[in-house]
């Protein structure tokens, strides 16, 4: 059933042409290899190579569930998945025996049964007729594949013949794209279901051939294409990125190259351009059909560069857990920057722009994992965690992934990918970039290509980075979406074995490096002196005059508020947050200041003088119907939670700072919750100006005690606005963390409430929010029920004696104390 018979070829190996009726007698001889009458699972740990399908349908044969392991894991890894499934069967190459010997050494529960696949790889053979007859139970699980996963927590992903058998319906009969005739490329790892069934299973089943490319270097797979008349390519993103990039680098060379290719763009004819770039359509060995791309979403420049050379790229969108098809882009019907249509075998749905799935492709659930299982499976639908969008002729677009999505403390949400991709293009020195989010900024991992940089006489590759990259970037960005430091290193990203960036490890990648500025020319004149000491003082940072203001500083929204005041200050001269930000440099800001400059007089940020400017904010009224539905809501969180509060005589009469830890969008409630109906009328929240965005929520905002801030745009004005309410003898609530805690620990508290309670003599009282992650952590759309949830007013702390920095720490370490 899932292995054809005759004398076709089944297998190219290295030159070497094996046959279908060969390769029947290949897998009995692995199959003998079995004890009698077992049923278990059996780990395939080794390279792409015949022995490794050999193993794979000698398994099935014997029905046992195949457990394909990345032959690029490392020891850890491999006893870690030996461990958790105890196949009692393991088939590994030479080449991959010491690590395995290794990964068994951590193996302590068991001995499973090691088979080197070299030993019967190429053993004699029978010359009578043999048939392996492979016709499973449909319901039985076939294989078990752990997902490498871009969060770090691999998973067994239990998949039936019945969901295999889906896949292989929807490949051979509904879109028809593998047929007896063709040759497919074997490139990626088999460990991998993308791979392992497009190329390989699929393959099996009609009676195509397989073609395997003894690596991944770019003249093993040349010469495996050109050699074997290879009719169709499944590759990743990445691998066709980068065959485009040498493509294209040598049309661009030549200007004729450069008029034909623009021809073929506006006549947009496969035949026509498969004529104009017949070299190229050569150097593939000339027989490409399609080229498949899975994996990860494919850049559409790609995709229509593509397209203009004459190849048809057919795109798919799957994940592991649906075996792996979900939607596949139809021949003749290529929409760029479109992962296809949803496949008929399964149903496509979207909550809240995520993509759910139902179907006979959907798997049986996680090995070993029922409460993770039901994570992800909800009354029979796949939640795949993709964000993405069904356009009018039917086709899904994705859109990011909701797990890499970067939520700002501002509320604003980054979709990296795009960033990445966005910066890729801009240079070609640009190899790799990976975007991460820390301490609120975004932050980037880049390796440089070193021959491009060679080629284009790029000397100081950090410095073209940072001016001639990352600083036009910016410019051109919304201040949210901001590259604020990036760490050049050598080697790859961290990325799974399809290409997907390990997001979760770019963070320990970030290295403090020895300082190659420290060389630098000393900069004499006042203006830069004073600016270097300004900033040295407010960052408590080294500062060299080549240092980015964003990049190298990291000004957060305070600090330039503060910078641009100290310049008006100091140097009478007036600038626009905007104006500072494009000098750069700290020199170049400091030479601008030199020539412009209307006064020379040191002085400091008075923030006390700011926050007694006389101010046009005119304060929200207060109607009673505030209190009455926050008591309201009282009741019904100790309904829906086990919701206890003390310490509430800790407000004091007059004006306060009432300051919680934030750990869920219901802690501004949960906290009021517990204040008096006197308290409530004279305690005003803040709301950021984009959730209030229409007439509607403004006015509802007006009336219930809400004060209007745009932080990003204006915090001088922000914080004058909430220094109103605490002049008018009113308390006011501020989330000192800024943003909704990631993983339950305490975040670092920004210090604008502290400048508050300093200049306007206002104490802070401390609130301890405990348990209301667990109850709503982010990305959850619904609170938990019956989770205990705890509010703590803790004793006023005054400003008297303190520092802005020194009163932030004290309040936090209050909170975190109780928080223990």
């Amino acid at each position: 059933m899932f292995l054809k018979t005759g004398d076709s070829t089944a297998i190219i190996e290295r030159g070497k042409f094996i046959s279908y009726n060969e390769m029947h007698k290949r897998v009995k001889t692995f199959s003998s290899l079995y004890e009698p009458n077992s049923n278990g699972k059996v780990a395939i740990y080794a390279e792409n190579r015949s022995g490794w399908m050999y193993a794979f349908y000698s398994a099935w044969y014997n029905k046992h569930t195949v457990v394909p392991i990345d032959f690029m894991a490392i020891p850890s890894e491999v006893a870690y998945i030996i461990n958790d499934c105890q196949p009692e069967v393991i088939f590994c190459s030479s080449q991959k025996l010491e690590a395995m010997k290794e990964a068994l050494q951590g193996v302590v529960t068991y001995q499973p049964r090691l088979i080197l696949i070299d030993d019967y790889e190429q053993a004699p053979i029978t010359n009578e007729p043999v048939e392996m007859v492979i016709a499973p139970e449909m319901e039985k699980t076939a294989l078990i594949i752990y997902t490498s996963g871009t969060t770090g927590s691999p998973k067994g992903v239990m998949l039936s013949y019945a969901n295999i058998m889906a896949n292989i319906s929807a490949v051979t009969t509904e879109i028809s794209i593998l047929k007896p005739t063709d040759t497919t490329l074997v490139l990626l790892p088999l460990h991998h279901i993308f791979p392992l069934l497009g190329s390989m299973v699929v393959s099996c089943y009609t009676g195509a051939r397989m073609a395997i490319s003894p690596s991944m270097l770019s003249e093993d797979i040349i010469k495996t294409m050109q050699d074997n008349k290879v009719s169709t390519i499944m590759g990743v993103p990445r691998l066709y990125a980068a065959i485009r990039r040498g493509i294209m680098d040598k049309i661009n060379k030549s200007v004729v190259a450069k008029l034909l290719y623009r021809l073929a763009a506006k006549v947009n004819s496969y035949k026509f351009s498969r004529i104009v770039f017949a070299t190229v359509h050569k150097k593939f060995g000339g027989n490409i059909s399609f080229l498949i791309c899975g994996g990860a979403a494919l850049d559409p420049a790609v995709g229509r560069d593509f397209q203009i050379l004459g190849f048809e790229i057919l795109e798919g969108y799957g994940m592991t857990e649906a075996a792996p098809m979900i939607c596949f882009t139809r021949p003749g019907r290529i929409v760029v920057g479109s992962a296809g249509a949803p496949l008929d075998c399964c149903q496509v749905d979207f909550v809240d722009d995520e993509i759910i799935v139902k179907g006979p492709n959907v798997m049986k659930g996680y090995y070993n994992r029922p409460e993770e299982t039901a994570e992800v499976i909800k009354d029979g639908w796949l939640y795949t965690g993709d964000l993405g969008y069904l356009d009018k002729t039917g086709y899904i677009h994705i859109t990011g992934r909701r797990k890499e999505i970067i939520v700002l403390s501002n509320g604003k949400n980054i979709n990296p990918s795009i960033i990445e991709a966005e910066i890729e293009e801009m240079s070609p020195v640009i190899k790799e970039i990976g975007i991460y989010q820390s301490n609120d900024q975004l932050k980037a991992i880049i390796v440089a290509d070193k021959l491009k940089c060679k080629e284009l006489g790029v000397t100081n590759v950090e410095e073209a980075i940072r001016w001639e990259i990352i600083d036009k970037y910016n410019k051109q960005s919304s201040s949210y979406k901001k590259i604020m430091s990036f760490t050049l290193i050598e080697g790859e990203l961290p990325r799974t074995r399809l290409a997907k960036i390990q997001r979760f490890k770019l963070e320990e990648l970030e290295q403090v490096k020895e300082d190659p500025k420290g060389q630098q020319p000393e900069i004499k004149f006042k203006e830069y002196v004073w600016l270097k000491e300004y900033l040295e003082r407010e960052k408590m940072l080294p500062l060299h005059p080549s240092d980015h203001l964003e990049l190298d500083l990291g000004l957060d929204s305070l600090d330039k508020v503060s910078l641009q005041m100290f310049i008006q200050t100091t140097f009478g001269l007036k600038m626009e947050l905007a104006e500072i930000l494009q000098y750069g440099s700290v020199l170049k800001l400091a030479e601008h200041i030199r020539e412009k400059k209307k006064t020379m007089k040191l002085s400091h940020i008075n923030w006390g003088e700011i926050l007694r400017e006389k101010s046009k904010f005119k304060m929200p009224s207060t109607w009673f119907t505030g209190s009455l539905i926050i008591k309201v809501f009282k009741m019904l969180f100790h309904l829906y939670f086990r919701l206890k509060g003390k310490g509430i005589e800790n407000v004091p009469t007059g004006p306060c700072i009432i300051a919680p830890n934030h750990q869920s969008y219901l802690d501004a409630m949960f906290v009021a919750a517990y204040l008096s109906f006197g308290q409530i009328r004279k305690t005003f929240f803040y709301a950021k100006a984009k959730h209030v965005n229409n007439k509607m929520l403004r006015f509802l905002a007006n009336k219930n005690n809400i004060i209007v801030v745009d932080i990003d745009q204006d915090l001088k004005e922000s914080i004058q606005k909430m220094g109103e309410a605490l002049k008018t003898n009113n308390n006011i609530m501020i989330f000192p963390e800024g943003t909704r805690t990631k993983n339950g620990n305490l975040g670092d508290f920004k210090k604008t409430f502290a400048i508050l309670s300093c200049e306007l003599n206002i104490p802070i009282v401390p609130v301890s929010i405990k348990g209301a992650y667990e109850a709503l952590p982010r990305g959850s759309r619904f609170p938990k029920p019956g989770t205990k949830v705890e509010v703590d007013f803790l004793p006023p702390i005054y400003p008297e004696g303190e520092t802005y920095d020194s009163l932030a720490t004290k309040v936090q370490n209050e909170i975190e104390l109780f928080q223990r």
